[in-house]
């Protein structure tokens, strides 16, 4: 149990220089970017060109929903591991009984595994459309990059967050680079912001998107962040405030490019047929319609976005191992485990998008058990002290996720009728 001088501490400190401040606040940014790569990967890739393939620009009020759910969602995660100085997985073991903690510990690595298959699938797609190599050697490079990514967070977080913001410029820079390029026609993507589906299959892509933008491992791993800077002795005055900013800043770029992913294909590839909503089809319309450039760009960006994202998969594994179990496993063996589903993907040749949706859909049903653990710790005063949710915080968090649940009970009954 924290007392409220612990939880004091995180805020009220003597007064900075300007300098310093500056210091402080560059220091306490970096969490939510890691996290925010999780928003920007493959799945998302996948969800954002079918639904605006299949439904041009009338699911992106579901992207804008989602992108702004997420900010509530890693906003809550950063406090927690600010706060308390422990993580997601760490607080749960500690704080509910056993049952509890194996159920959710078996849940979080069934999303680890699906996590794997979208980033491991879409960095594996990017490769062959750049180099034309086999599925099944893209997916081996993939493991290769990220076990180098993952190497340089062994020898520093700082860098670790670096490195992730490095390829995540990519990513961003890439789809800025398309959305001029195409000029998506505002006045119907203005009508997309008004609610609606268009039939069973347009709730299917809604909660893939729901799924691929409000990630459970996300949750943990910003949790684990922001706990490792309390921990480092990284603070100063206003640090939740930072971490606000932080989260405000790159969830919303984050959502920027979910947007202008599925407007960009809405604007080129609705009404073309089937064939083209997928990460191929739409890497090969952008070379005939737009030109090469623009379809290297797509391609860049979404190796830059697989191979960052399972990064912070793999690092999220690991957290949700050591907090629960209270084990660590060496790293080659934790990236094995999950990423196997992956490669049987690959290896049996299965459609890359579909496979890529589906693992969407899978993580939208594990995201209720990361959301109920998380809004009730940090609803708890004995855990978040003076930082405890505001009673609209809290009713708020409950709304959101009551929404994904019954999105995905819908889902169910419209799959089983």
């Amino acid at each position: 149990m924290l007392s409220g001088t612990m939880a004091q501490r995180v805020e009220v400190v003597p007064a900075a220089a300007p300098s310093k401040r500056w210091r402080v606040a560059a220091g306490m940014l970096g969490p939510a970017v890691v996290a925010s790569v999780a928003y920007v990967d493959p799945g998302n890739f996948a969800t954002n060109i079918e639904g605006g393939a299949r439904y041009g620009y009338r699911l992106l009020w579901v992207v804008v929903l989602a992108s702004t759910t997420a900010m509530l969602v890693q906003y809550l995660s950063a406090k927690l591991g600010l706060v308390t100085g422990s993580d997601l997985a760490e607080l749960c073991r500690d704080r509910f009984r056993r049952p509890v903690t194996v159920g959710l510990w078996l849940q979080a690595e069934a999303a680890a595994m699906a996590t794997d298959v979208a980033e491991f699938v879409g960095a594996a797609v990017a490769l062959k459309l750049l180099f034309r190599m086999p599925l099944l050697l893209c997916g081996a490079v993939t493991a290769v990059a990220a076990f180098a990514v993952l190497g340089v967070q062994q020898r520093s977080h700082r860098r670790f967050e670096a490195a992730i913001a490095a390829l995540l410029v990519f990513v961003v820079a890439g789809f800025l680079y398309e959305t001029l390029r195409i000029e998506p026609d505002p006045g119907k993507a203005a009508a997309g912001l008004v609610p609606g589906f268009s039939g069973a299959g347009s709730v299917t892509l809604a909660v893939g998107i729901v799924g691929a933008t409000v990630m459970p491992h996300a949750v943990y791993a910003h949790s684990a962040l922001t706990a490792n800077h309390r921990r480092r002795g990284v603070g100063g005055t206003r640090t939740v405030g930072h971490e606000r900013i932080d989260v405000v800043l790159a969830l919303g770029l984050a959502g920027l490019v979910n947007a202008a992913m599925l407007a960009v294909s809405a604007r080129l590839l609705s009404g073309k047929g089937d064939g083209v909503a997928t990460l191929v089809g739409a890497h090969r319309e952008l070379a005939h319609q737009v030109g090469g450039l623009a379809a290297l760009t797509f391609a860049v960006a979404l190796l830059a976005a697989g191979i960052s994202s399972s990064s912070v998969g793999t690092y999220a594994g690991q957290v949700v191992m050591g907090g629960f179990l209270r084990r660590r496993v060496p790293l080659v063996v934790r990236r094995t485990v999950t990423m196997v589903p992956a490669l049987i993907v690959l290896a049996v040749g299965t459609e890359p998008t579909d496979a890529l949706v589906l693992s969407q859909v899978v993580l939208s049903f594990c995201v209720p058990f990361a959301l109920v653990p998380l809004v009730v710790l940090t609803s708890r005063r004995s855990v978040m002290g003076r930082h405890v949710n505001a009673p609209l915080i809290v009713v708020a968090a409950s709304l959101v996720t009551a929404v994904i649940v019954g999105l995905n009970v819908y889902l169910l009954v419209a799959q089983l009728s």
